[in-house]
């Protein structure tokens, strides 16, 4: 059995020399067929003799004979050309209007929500075959940075387990290729007609009851810190893990959830939802990029699925 290095070493062009002098049954021929000359293919089987350690064709007034191990080795090798050619022509450039291939995106549930829609969308109008799956992406709750938070999905992307991601990536890394899709703000989600829609003030704020968004159940989200920095809580009487889910929540209750504006410009209506700006400054949130490694982008359907990302308005 020949090792890799050895394999690495053997010229496959020797296999398609043996395959058409086995068929041809004549050099002059064979070198015609394959357009080499005869001189060639004699240099040829001579380097294939040595490897095989068998004359493998005996010259004759007519041409050559197989020798038995060559007619004993001619139907391995007719497969083996067949199985190379077989690989070698399924090897397409990528067409998405033929494509039949499945991506799979990592995102967080209140990013995927947002730009999922009009990229389905895209997709159906450009690719009709591609299938997309979604992969929940989870931040590390005991990161101290943005960066470090998203660490999980960026090896995600390395190891090929997801195509394409969708975070909120601050900061470019030399491995990686990003777009920016879209910033956001977080507002305060309410059904219509919600009386605290009349009048927002702090007070009221804290007055009504919320749902915060929490993967671990955790009741104390970004807005509890800001509160607490003015000496003032809210009640959180329900966690969920997805927004939404708290949007649902919202959508048949007096409940309040501070939520990203985006999510309620693409789901609201169909909710019944309204909004009204969050009565205390959130500072600037981190933009939302789709991200991708660089060898990942090598690859030509890849590189289709990430241009299709578009900033959102």
């Amino acid at each position: 059995m020949m090792n890799a290095a050895q394999l690495a070493r053997t010229d496959i062009n020797l296999l398609v020399l043996f395959d058409v002098v086995f068929k041809e049954r004549h050099l002059g021929r064979a070198a015609q067929r394959i357009g080499l000359t005869t001189s060639a293919v004699s240099h040829g089987l001579n380097r294939l003799r040595r490897l095989l350690h068998d004359p493998l064709f005996l010259r004759t007034s007519r041409g050559v004979v197989p020798t038995e191990r060559a007619s004993d080795l001619a139907d391995s090798i007719s497969d083996i050309l067949a199985k190379i050619g077989s690989v070698m022509g399924s090897a397409k450039p990528f067409d998405a209007t033929q494509s039949r291939r499945r991506f799979t995106i990592g995102a967080p549930d209140a990013l995927s929500a947002i730009f999922l829609p009009s990229l389905l969308e895209r997709v159906r109008a450009k690719a009709p075959h591609v299938d997309l799956s979604v992969r929940e992406a989870f931040p590390m709750p005991t990161a101290f940075t943005i960066e470090r938070a998203w660490e999980s999905i960026r090896q995600q992307l390395e190891a090929r387990t997801v195509d394409v991601a969708v975070i909120p990536a601050a900061r470019a890394t030399p491995r990686f290729e990003r777009k920016r899709l879209y910033g956001t703000s977080f507002v305060v989600a309410a059904r219509r007609g919600h009386p605290f829609l009349r009048k927002p003030t702090l007070d009221r704020f804290c007055g009504y009851e919320h749902v915060v968004v929490s993967q671990i159940g955790d009741s104390r989200g970004f807005i509890d810190i800001l509160l607490e920095k003015q000496k003032r809580k809210r009640r959180v009487v329900l966690t969920v893990p997805t927004f939404l889910l708290a949007l649902l929540m919202v959508a048949g209750s007096d409940l309040l959830a501070a939520v990203p504006r985006n999510l309620i410009d693409v789901h609201g209506d169909r909710l019944g939802l309204a909004f009204t700006d969050l009565p205390m400054a959130t500072g600037d949130l981190d933009p939302a990029y789709v991200v991708a490694s660089r060898a990942a982008l090598l690859d030509a359907g890849v590189a289709w699925l990430f241009s299709t990302f578009e900033p959102e308005p």
